[in-house]
């Protein structure tokens, strides 16, 4: 009892450790994060330098930022090999260039910047108290959570996913009290620092029966084919464009223009950056059929080529407006609906239903979760071996009671 007592009061000083820099480093974020959408919105003529952006911005990453083009990619890798390191250097760079990305109109998210910088800190942490291998590792977890928690106000699904999303097919318990505390602290830091999170609304009470379970099996299906969609997309174009343009400052002033060429044809400012007033209004209105479309076009260009963001906003974007569109037509409730396409869509994508799960009751209120699970659940399934993070290990199929006998990045998985 001694020993375990000890143990949790250790895990306890570390987590919270994490928590409480994480947490200052993602409400700067955010803060910077709204200064920047708001230029933006209020002067859009700065759009048209997005080319121009793209062209420094890379010049920069060419030549100091071998790290951080790595993205998420980078925390996994970290996670699971130990001679991998995470400089501190990230956390700067892309907090900065993810605020770039979104001032000049690149469509982009945030949990990228929350989870690298997180990492980064809490490698940084456990460089200087000089823990041992498996302690880093569990640190590790809990800047993963705690980045993940704080930018987006969900602290418990925060906590999950820094223990989902490193392994396909394995929750990493040995974390969980540190990631607990760091996702929890995190949260408590940014809100204590005066940023608060858009609000959605609480969703009714809604029995599930064999028609309303059928119906969310086609969304799931649905949910799960968009999904694929984005992922081949953007890791197409990133190959495309690495294949046919060797220069990445190139690729990214090419992409910035062909955003720009978008933004003008469409005639709407709406798939640019995080998007949220659109997330917003998929609750409130029916969106668009398109609309769902046309943003995972905008990101894919945006984020194949290089530019600096997240993936997670941009798909709660396209969840959001695709649930919101199919709601009519299925007769289905509109938030509830929108809620949980948005919460699958990133399920999916990322292959972490639990998290996402607990995310859409922690944002909707509990009478979403029979609901969000058979969706996130259906659609994790049917995305099979993809991911936007392609450093995800595998060590179980899905649907398969096997292990594999070597985990296996989904990236090598596919490529062989």
């Amino acid at each position: 009892m001694l020993q375990r007592t000890h143990r949790l009061i250790q895990w306890v000083f570390l987590g919270t450790l994490v928590g409480v820099a994480v947490g200052a480093a993602s409400a700067l974020f955010l803060w910077l994060l709204e200064l920047a959408t708001d230029y933006r919105t209020s002067h859009e003529t700065i759009i048209f330098a997005l080319p121009l952006a793209g062209l420094i911005m890379g010049l920069m990453l060419h030549r100091w930022g071998g790290y951080v083009r790595r993205g998420n990619n980078l925390v996994i890798d970290t996670v699971h090999d130990s001679k991998e390191r995470i400089p501190l250097s990230v956390a700067p760079w892309v907090l900065g260039g993810t605020v770039i990305t979104h001032l000049f109109g690149g469509s982009g998210g945030r949990e990228g910047a929350a989870v690298q910088m997180g990492a980064a800190l809490a490698d940084e942490i456990s460089r200087r108290i000089h823990v041992q291998p498996h302690t880093r590792t569990q640190l590790l977890a809990a800047g993963i959570a705690g980045g993940f928690g704080a930018v987006f106000g969900t602290p418990i699904a925060g906590a999950v996913f820094g223990l989902e999303v490193v392994h396909l097919g394995k929750l990493e318990y040995s974390a969980l009290v540190p990631a607990l505390v760091a996702s929890v602290v995190g949260d408590f830091t940014v809100r204590a620092l005066g940023i608060h999170h858009s609000l959605l609304p609480k969703v009714d009470v809604l029995p599930i029966d064999p028609v309303l379970a059928v119906k969310w099996t086609f969304v799931g299906v649905l949910v799960a084919m968009v999904a694929i969609a984005f992922i081949e997309m953007t890791h197409g174009i990133k190959s495309l464009l690495e294949m046919r343009v060797r220069s990445l400052p190139l690729r990214m002033a090419f992409a910035g223009l062909a955003v720009v060429a978008l933004w003008q044809l469409v005639g709407s400012s709406d798939y640019l950056g995080l998007g949220s007033p659109t997330i917003m209004s998929a609750f409130n209105e029916p969106s668009v059929w398109y609309a769902f479309a046309l943003k995972v076009v905008f990101t894919a260009i945006t984020l194949g080529a290089g530019f600096l963001g997240g993936e997670v906003t941009p798909l709660f974007f396209i969840g959001a407006t695709l649930g919101s569109a199919l709601a009519g037509p299925l007769g289905l409730p509109l938030a509830l609906t929108a809620g949980v396409c948005m919460a699958a869509m990133f399920a999916a994508a990322s292959n972490t239903p639990l998290a996402l799960s607990i995310m859409a009751v922690e944002l909707l209120g509990a009478n979403a979760l029979p609901h969000v699970v058979i969706v996130c659940v259906v659609a994790y399934l049917m995305t099979g071996s993809r991911s936007i993070y392609p450093s995800q290990r595998l060590l179980c199929e899905k649907g398969s009671a096997s292990l594999l006998a070597v985990p296996t990045s989904l990236h090598e998985l596919r490529r062989g």
